[in-house]
């Protein structure tokens, strides 16, 4: 811990490094109080930068030795770092040894190289390398690398490295060794590790090329048979990368390891891929449709790394989105892909951009606002953020949009011809977002995005989410539609003047019958303060579709009437404005009832025009199950929150399960048709139509337990508690719970109590456990005493990752009327949650600290409470860098 803050990076200080490192050859003898490492490099100096000393990073390392050239020199220690300064000159390459010893045991940061469940795992994204060995720390930086692993041959018998396996035997006293090189040149953030008692399921594969690979996933022994998922997913991958954009597989095997105590999703570590088991177990048994999406998303995103991201990497961490918002993009389309159908295309597509409004939005908007390429940070651990990746991904899927061209509407030919070119151009370099930028418009020098290249590029140096206002005038006299287009940004911290961003917004029009107008859909390219736009030959005044497929991540503000939006709802052809219809219905009635002050106790929320087309809705026959789910599911508590000015949590809470009431009872008779015809019987399949009929079921079930709790009936809760005994799935049986505990039913509690007894020995299914606890509808104050409750409990480890987040992240984090307490005691546990979290794992305690980010958006009494434990954060003089980062920034005027 450092009790001074950090001096701030800045992206335009780039400079590159003073030396090049071309071969690293490591060698660990692994033990896991004192592993000792010994480290090769071939080292030269960089004749483009002027000469000075070489200085390595390293941390909480003992240095024993070091060499150059085969034999001692000189050395100084400045901070963390190793400075060598007597060396050879010239531009000869010269061998650099060092020996140091590290304790493993003893990393609870899991960043480097840690022990956990009796096995080594490294973590070296972004900077844990040098708490392995002295480095050059940084992307731009790619060297060969050849691993020596050598460690007791009982205790670990499984070791593992990047790329592929040169040798393995064994040694004296019982030990053994396994030597690995890696094909490629990488930079020190993808190198990894693996060793322990670990078993795998394995498949080989043969390439369109022809070439055979070995696909191999690694798992605690007991856990083999909740791989075939994520074996199949990864054979998916393989597969669709070489489909859609000719990225064949590049190594003799990859592999993957599965590790319970993981600070991220996973790690695309070239060839080694290390994945939390979030993400790669999953049995019908044990887990859920959602969590069987997952695992393909993840596998996939990780996969894909090994093109966008490993052999392209970084030039800096500033660029971080260059590999990350590319990848999620690339991972979005693997899993529309996957989905088949149409209509299970674009749920995903909905599901992806509910999480974009929801986290990113507001992230957009608070304190720790910050372009897709950042400017400057002071711990690079703090800019894993949902603006790198999902809206990073956003700006990705606007550069397909603007390279469409006619015979290829959606821009997926023209993206893909850029893709060729970035990889003709930087394949085994480490580049920059304009590189990117730059390959995907001269593949298509006729497009949008070539002609407005340096304009677009604003969205990487912009942060703030744009707001466009639409407005419609039609002209009886000449049968036009005029359609203006206007765009703003507000301010955010460090930019307060925002230039006009290039925004694709997808359009089509609809008469007033709510049919489309053909030949009237087009992508309208607003790129100045205000544009407009004419439609002709508009026979009558039309309601224009506009952002469909969400086009851009912007707010979009238009006069329809709820007429329209109805008319919207019923009738578009775009699926995704189909559903954001709906969601504006519900998000203007729980507005203009907030505003007006109205009791949700005694007056009704939602009219009857909403109810009614909520009720056609379900009952349509053509509509797909998952997207009724997604239309009948309410705006969270956040995104309500996020249209008002001043928020009171507790009255957005309160007028939000007043919705959800209304929903359940009035179409009480409509859910339990539902729940009839939308259940799954036979064999379990986590396919979409599957899944989709039981997202459906699950919600029905929902409702019409939270409509029998009203009227006081047991009926609905008692099946509800049938449905989750006889349940043949996790997904079916968690419903069920959901249900139970959602309802606030007297049944919850015994349920609750048999589903820890079932799947006590399932880590992954008792971090549901204690999520759904925490995460549940605050009913008279009830659910911070049970979260303080069960952290006491005998399963719950505040140093795991996962088990960290299912209990404090989902109360703090995803319960906004549990945690907002008028009484402040929300936040007061917040911030002892912090501190303690902080004092062992600063990664995972900065994450908890953004739960606050918004706080100058809180009505009195919240806000001053809220920012009290801020200041309480903030105060604690042994703050890692990267908690008080979070806090000052949340703090700052």
């Amino acid at each position: 811990m450092l009790e001074e803050q950090t001096k701030a990076i800045r992206r335009v200080d780039y400079t590159a490094p003073a030396f090049w490192i071309d071969t690293v050859d490591l060698t660990f003898d692994l033990d896991p109080s004192k592993t000792r490492v010994l480290n090769k490099m071939r080292v030269r100096r960089n004749p483009d930068v002027a000469a000075q000393a070489l200085r390595l990073d390293g941390e909480e390392l003992n240095l024993a030795r070091v060499m150059v050239n085969g034999g001692g020199t000189s050395f100084k220690m400045d901070g963390n770092q190793l400075v060598l300064e007597n060396l050879p000159e010239g531009n000869e390459a010269f061998d650099l040894e060092i020996f140091t010893t590290c304790n493993p045991s003893k990393n609870t940061q899991l960043s480097g190289l840690y022990v956990s469940n009796d096995s080594f795992f490294t973590q070296c994204e972004a900077e844990g390398f040098r708490r392995i060995t002295y480095f050059l720390d940084r992307p731009d930086v790619m060297a060969s690398y050849t691993v020596t692993l050598r460690a007791d041959a009982q205790q670990y018998p499984v070791l593992l490295s990047n790329g592929n396996l040169l040798e393995q035997g064994s040694l004296d006293d019982g030990r053994h060794f396994a030597k690995w090189e890696d094909p490629h040149k990488k930079p020190c953030y993808l190198f990894a590790l693996v060793a322990g008692k670990l078993v795998a399921r394995e498949q080989r594969i043969v390439s369109r090329s022809g070439k055979e690979h070995l696909l191999q996933v690694f798992v605690r022994p007991g856990d083999l048979d909740k791989t075939e998922h994520a074996m199949n997913s990864l054979m998916a991958s393989v597969a669709w990368d070489e489909a859609r954009f000719g990225l064949p597989l590049d190594l003799e095997r990859f592999m993957i390891v599965a590790t319970s105590d993981f600070n991220m999703g996973a790690m695309e570590n070239k060839g080694l891929n290390i994945f939390n088991t979030k993400y790669v177990l999953a049995s019908p048994a044990t887990a859920t449709d959602t969590d069987f999406a997952g695992i393909e998303s993840v596998v996939g995103h990780e996969y894909f790394h090994n093109w966008t991201g490993n052999r392209i990497t970084c030039r800096d961490w500033f660029q971080l989105s260059l590999k990350e918002g590319l990848t999620v993009f690339r991972d979005q389309e693997f899993s529309q892909d996957m989905a088949g159908i149409e209509s299970a295309r674009a749920v995903k597509r909905i599901e992806d951009v509910r999480v974009l409004r929801t986290v990113q939005f507001p992230e957009d908007a608070g304190p720790m606002a910050h372009p897709v390429r950042p400017d400057a940070y002071e711990e690079i651990n703090n800019f894993y953020t949902v603006t790198i990746y999902e809206k990073g991904a956003e700006v990705v899927r606007m550069m397909q949009t603007l390279v469409s061209a006619p015979g290829d509407e959606e821009g997926r030919q023209g993206f893909a011809k850029g893709m060729k070119l970035y990889f003709e151009r930087h394949d085994g370099q480490a580049v920059t977002c304009d590189d990117f930028a730059q390959a995907i418009a001269d593949a298509n020098p006729q497009s949008s995005l070539a002609n407005l290249l340096t304009q677009f590029k604003r969205w990487y140096s912009q942060a703030g989410t744009p707001r466009v206002h639409a407005q419609g005038v039609y002209n009886h006299s000449n049968l036009s539609y005029t359609l203006t287009l206007s765009q703003s940004c507000a301010s955010t911290p460090d930019q307060s003047h925002k230039e006009p961003f290039v925004i694709p917004v997808k359009v089509g029009l609809l008469n007033q019958h709510g049919q489309a107008l053909a030949g009237h859909d087009k992508t309208l390219v607003l790129s100045e303060a205000s544009q407009s736009f004419v439609f002709e030959n508009i026979e009558s005044e039309p309601t224009p579709s506009l952002l469909r497929n969400f086009s851009a991540p912007v707010n979009l503000d238009c006069d329809l009437t709820d007429t329209q939006w109805l008319s919207i709802l019923a009738n578009d052809t775009d699926a995704f404005n189909r559903w954001e219809a709906g969601q504006r219905l519900a998000v203007q009635s729980a507005l203009r009832f907030i505003r007006a002050s109205k009791d949700p106790q005694s007056d009704s929320v939602l009219d009857e025009g909403y109810l009614d087309a909520m009720r056609t809705v379900l009952s349509n026959p053509e509509l797909d199950s998952a997207f009724k789910e997604l239309v009948l599911t309410l705006p969270s508590e956040t995104y309500i929150s996020e249209q008002l000015e001043s928020v009171d949590p507790q009255i957005v809470h309160a007028v939000r399960e007043a919705m959800r009431q209304q929903l359940a009872t009035a179409l009480q008779a409509d859910w339990q048709t539902c729940y009839a015809q939308n259940r799954v019987l036979g064999a379990y399949s986590p396919d979409a139509i599957s899944s989709g009929k039981r997202a459906l079921a699950n919600m029905a079930l929902n409702m019409l337990c939270l409509a029998a709790q009203k009227e006081g009936s047991s009926v609905w809760p008692g099946k509800a508690l049938q449905a989750f005994k006889d349940a043949s799935n996790m997904t079916d049986r968690f419903g069920a719970l959901t249900a139970l505990v959602g309802s606030g039913h007297a049944l919850a509690e015994p349920a609750l109590a048999q589903f820890h007894a079932l799947f006590k020995n399932e880590a992954l299914v008792i971090d549901k456990w204690f999520a759904l606890q925490a995460s549940a509808p605050d009913r008279s104050g009830n659910t911070l005493p049970i979260v303080r409750q069960l952290m006491q409990h005998p399963d719950f480890n505040l140093r795991n990752p996962n088990r960290a987040r299912s209990l404090i992240f989902s109360y703090c984090s995803a319960n906004p009327g549990g945690f907002h307490r008028a009484d402040a005691a929300g936040y007061v546990f917040w911030s002892e949650r912090v501190i303690e979290l902080d004092a062992f794992n600063p990664q995972v305690a900065a994450r908890l600290a953004r739960a606050l980010d918004r706080w100058k958006k809180l009505a009195e009494p919240y806000r001053q409470a809220a920012k009290t434990a801020i200041e309480r954060v903030a105060a604690k003089t042994d703050l890692s860098n990267d908690v008080r980062e979070v806090v000052s920034r949340a703090l700052a005027e």
